[in-house]
């Protein structure tokens, strides 16, 4: 039966990543159900369950047992979506990556480049 990914992320998936998860996972089909209210919960919500019912929703409605939820964002957010999508028996994963810092003068300016690059995908367990 052909998996599928669904991404919630703040920026698109790099060829590596794509690569990995249909290597690693068997994905064949990529679902961005991201949007601009990922990137942008209200800091001021004492309860964020509301604001993300459309995200809930959409994993309910599309995602099947054995699919896979990239995601990676805001704490709480990351915390209740990975609940729910264990619950309804999709598989929640998050990204490594290597950071790269490379320093050096120019014109008198120290500049710093910092480049990151995937390493592989995690699967959130519990804590034994």
């Amino acid at each position: 039966m052909p998996k599928t990914l669904f991404i919630l992320l703040n920026h698109a998936l790099t060829d590596a990543q794509k690569s990995e998860a249909k290597k690693r996972f068997g994905i064949e089909n990529f679902v961005n159900i991201t949007n601009e209210k990922w990137s942008n919960i209200p800091p001021e919500l004492e309860n964020i369950s509301e604001f993300l019912s459309e995200f809930a929703l959409s994993l309910k409605s599309n995602a099947k047992k054995g699919d896979y939820l990239l995601i990676q964002g805001d704490f709480g957010a990351t915390y209740a979506l990975v609940r729910f999508a264990l619950n309804l028996g999709i598989t929640p994963i998050y990204a490594t990556t290597k950071r790269i810092s490379l320093e050096a003068i120019e014109n008198g300016i120290k500049v710093i480049k910092k480049s990151f690059i995937h390493e592989r995908f995690r699967e959130f367990r519990e804590f034994d």
